[in-house]
């Protein structure tokens, strides 16, 4: 299958469907990025550094990414960036292109868009699985909390995905304390069902080894 061509944002961090991410872009092929996606689609791929670095090339990249959208963006008076984009769906990488100057690929959706139409409501068993996976989320945050690292989760944080278990899923690995690695991993996991149980084992590890180091500490 020809995949579609899509500018691509190589960094090391990774962006989920329908999660936001700020990014503050400086380097010049990125700034050519940016003027092309605003003069025209607005759309290009994230995907993960898995070795190297993000500034002057030479990195080894994923083929598992995110298309994103830019939502909001200024351009600083020495030519810099500030972003916020909003991840749509999971990409695979068929190929890559030739900078020019910045990364291209040619891509396919591993996973449907978003939907256009109401989704079903989740079976009750997957309902209490997200219940129970937020809950570890929440815990895991509030253990950081209590010792100085990220914010814990307000009460009304919104990891209801209106109604649509898949979005929620992708809200709660984007709360949700993992590392770059691990978040690659949930990326690559298919169907909500698999990812949500995913996400409930790396939480429950997560507070595990943090209380542990707290408790030692």
């Amino acid at each position: 299958m020809l995949g579609t061509r899509l500018p691509m944002f190589p960094l090391s961090a990774v962006l989920f469907p329908y999660a936001t991410m700020p990014l503050h872009v400086f380097e010049p092929r990125y700034r050519a990025l940016m003027h092309d996606c605003l003069e025209g689609d607005p759309r290009f791929g994230v995907v993960l550094i898995e070795r190297g670095s993000e500034v002057g090339g030479g990195d080894q990249r994923s083929d598992l990414g995110t298309r994103g959208v830019i939502t909001r963006a200024a351009e600083l008076p020495d030519g810099r960036w500030v972003l916020e984009v909003r991840g749509e769906v999971v990409i695979a990488v068929e190929e890559w292109l030739a900078d020019a100057p910045y990364p291209v690929a040619l891509v396919t959706e591993a996973e449907p868009g978003p939907r256009r139409t109401a989704p079903p409501a989740p079976p009750p068993d997957l309902t209490e699985v997200l219940a129970h996976t937020e809950q570890r989320v929440r815990r895991a945050r509030a253990v950081l909390a209590e010792h100085g690292g990220a914010a814990a989760l307000p009460p009304d944080f919104p990891l209801d995905g209106g109604g649509d278990a898949d979005v929620a899923s992708w809200q709660l690995c984007a709360a949700a304390p993992v590392n770059a690695y691990d978040a690659q991993r949930l990326l690559g996991t298919v169907g909500t069902r698999d990812r949500v149980a995913a996400l409930a084992e790396l939480m429950k590890e997560f507070e595990q080894d943090l209380r542990r180091l707290y408790e030692t500490g």
